[in-house]
């Protein structure tokens, strides 16, 4: 993702503008000047790793959102760590996107503990099982959501499936 500047008064439009928690400026342009996302072609795609077993890319996250798994998740911060691990085992090579995922001073994943430490004081960095990626977890369950969509959004997942997913957090 790039960052840009914009003038205020763009800033409220585009805000005014968000129709759920977590959606992105991206997201809110995109709709608003009418142009398609490639999210809306990943259904069809699946990755290569799982085309022998033909999985669709998303498959398994929908499989997590029909189970209990997630309300059998005693916190947010754990909801949020499963999400991420299905999330890597659904798609690792566009899971590596998740470095490019950053706030205004804190990095929020990295492929070592270190480097989550390093980028704050307080950040609990946590490893996302089954990937060899770390997250922190010292965020607000809003800012969990703003990661998870963002990172959705990168990997190409339909703009409803964030949804459901930003929601089960």
């Amino acid at each position: 993702m790039k960052t840009i500047e914009v003038d205020e008064d763009l800033y409220r439009y585009i805000a005014s503008n968000t129709r759920h928690i977590g959606e992105s400026a991206s997201d809110i342009l995109r709709r608003l000047l009418q142009i398609e996302p490639v999210a809306t072609r990943v259904e069809t795609q699946t990755t290569s790793a799982d085309t022998s077993a033909n999985v669709k890319v998303g498959q398994r996250i929908e499989q997590m959102l029909q189970s209990d798994i997630l309300a059998e998740q005693e916190s947010a911060i754990d909801r949020f760590m499963h999400i991420l691990s299905v999330m890597y085992q659904d798609n690792p090579s566009a899971f590596a996107q998740a470095s490019d995922i950053k706030g205004r001073k804190r990095i929020y994943f990295a492929d070592d503990e270190a480097a989550l430490l390093a980028s704050g004081n307080t950040t609990k960095p946590k490893a996302i099982a089954g990937s060899p990626y770390w997250v922190i977890t010292n965020t607000n369950t809003g800012r969990k959501r703003n990661i998870i969509a963002q990172l959705m959004a990168a990997m190409g997942y339909p703009h409803s499936l964030i949804e459901r997913v930003c929601h089960s957090i």
